[in-house]
């Protein structure tokens, strides 16, 4: 008989994958109980995996604000007359409705791919080891956004783009990326107790800068409101606001928001803060620099559409650092105490219901 060959055993690989466990019917039952709960205790994603979930999560939010503005820069705010569906007889788009209705669905479409994010956020929070209620949270707080987002965009279709409701659609949009960049930044960070970096002082002239902001963002929508953007072709109601003074002062509180920044910096340098903050703030200077330009240059140009759906996508940036550098003024180290780590076979069952999170 003959020897087998050195060289094939040598060559050869062992097999790479394990047999897949039969799914037992109580395994099935408490798949359908708690999804969540029955991946988790399957699965443990690896770091880099959660905060890529969360990261993906945040850019879904900024893509959709942007999509939502060329949907209306481009007259197509009521390319779809109606909401759920895209017409009375019709859940999609029709030929007849053109390239507005084309773009309208598109973005009711990558509201599905905004969900798929959050969910993958959440699950990947959830199976995480040590498990992190407060991260999982923050997740399912962005689901219950996109949610009420959602059914908002619909009543914006109703009213046939009011400007109110769609003030208040691009400021629940801030508040979802807000949440989102919050559990982003939570994925780096441990669940110790959170350690100060600065002085009060300087955390109270972040506070300030941080409330501007929120006032820029909203003087912003009224700008939208009152401005000759309306979304659609057909005559919709604007604003009863003289457009240029609300843009002027929208300007005055971007140069406050600039001011204070530059402040802030100036501040930390003086103080000899961490490397962190200090770069955070530097970052948001050169952004509300480039903002500020794009916003002029619109205003003196007439507001073309593509400076404006930029200046809206500007507005995103700007709102994710100005967070950032909020949340740079400290540091929240790995939690210490000894039953922070909770073993996955002991931890609760987590609500049956999908109502809300463990």
């Amino acid at each position: 008989m003959a020897e087998p060959d050195p060289r094939e055993s040598v060559h050869k690989r062992p097999p790479t994958m394990d047999r897949v466990p039969n799914v037992t019917r109580a395994d099935a039952q408490a798949a359908l109980r708690n999804p969540l709960a029955f991946i988790a205790a399957r699965w443990t994603p690896d770091p880099r995996t959660v905060r890529r979930a969360a990261l993906a999560a945040l850019v879904m939010a900024v893509v959709i604000v942007v999509t939502g503005g060329a949907v209306r820069l481009t007259g197509s705010g009521l390319g779809c007359p109606t909401w759920p569906k895209c017409t009375e007889d019709s859940l999609t788009t029709t030929s007849e409705m053109g390239l507005h209705g084309v773009i309208e669905f598109g973005n009711r479409l990558l509201t599905y791919v905004l969900c798929a994010a959050v969910g993958w956020a959440i699950v990947a929070a959830r199976s995480e080891k040590p498990y992190r209620r407060g991260l999982t949270l923050l997740g399912w707080a962005q689901f219950w956004i996109v949610m009420g987002n959602a059914i908002l965009g619909g009543i914006v279709v109703l009213v046939g783009l009011n400007p109110y409701t769609v003030a208040a659609h691009f400021l629940l949009s801030s508040a979802l990326i807000a949440v989102a960049t919050v559990m982003w930044q939570r994925t780096r960070e441990g669940d110790g107790e959170p350690r100060p970096l600065v002085g009060k002082a300087v955390r109270q002239l972040v506070w300030c800068m941080v409330a501007v902001s929120v006032l820029l963002i909203a003087v912003g929508t009224v700008v939208t409101g009152a401005g000759p953007h309306a979304g659609d072709s057909s005559e919709v109601p604007r604003m009863p606001l003289d457009w240029e003074t609300v843009s002027k002062l929208h300007a005055v509180l971007a140069w406050i928001v600039v001011t204070l920044t530059f402040a802030l910096w100036f501040v930390l340098k003086a103080v000899d803060a961490p490397a962190a903050p200090l770069a955070r703030t530097r970052e948001l200077f050169v952004i509300l620099l480039a903002q500020g330009a794009i916003g002029y240059v619109q205003y003196f140009t007439d507001l073309p559409e593509v400076l404006v759906g930029l200046h809206m996508f500007g507005s995103c940036v700007m709102w994710i650092w100005v967070l950032r550098v909020l949340l740079s003024l400290r540091e929240r180290p790995g939690a210490t105490a000894p039953d922070a780590a909770v073993p996955a076979a002991q931890e609760p069952a987590a609500s049956a219901s999908i109502a809300g999170p463990r």
